[in-house]
């Protein structure tokens, strides 16, 4: 079995770039049905713009992604051109950020800090 949460979104089109910022490949695009399928390693979303009518606003959704490597990670989403909090450490043994997409989709991307090498974060 496999769940691959569905976000909505205004414009497929419009929200490709920001999750092909995030790592994500587009491995099916069906512009006629506002949909698309998206990937990253074995991770799935489906992005579609028909769930978003007639309602004005997307609902919130929390997407939490596990990078192997969090400082790496962190890097190459900078390097594509998008603006990034600082990773911090949480109160629950984590380190990550928080992003969201162009219609209010939240992701949480986070490591948990006894899997990282002590010197992969200075």
């Amino acid at each position: 079995m496999k769940l691959i949460p569905m976000l909505p979104v205004r414009s497929v089109e419009d929200s490709l770039t920001f999750y092909q910022q995030l790592g994500f490949s587009v491995d099916q695009f069906r512009k006629e049905w506002g949909w698309a399928m998206l990937r990253f390693d074995d991770c799935r979303i489906m992005l579609d713009q028909s769930i978003h009518h007639p309602h004005p606003l997307p609902k919130l959704q929390v997407l939490y992604l596990y990078p192997d490597d969090i400082a790496e990670y962190h890097q190459a989403v900078k390097s594509r051109g998008l603006e990034l909090p600082d990773l911090e450490k949480t109160f629950y043994g984590m380190i990550e950020f928080r992003i969201d997409d162009p219609d209010g989709n939240r992701f949480w991307i986070g490591q948990p800090i006894d899997t990282i090498a002590n010197d992969s974060l200075q």
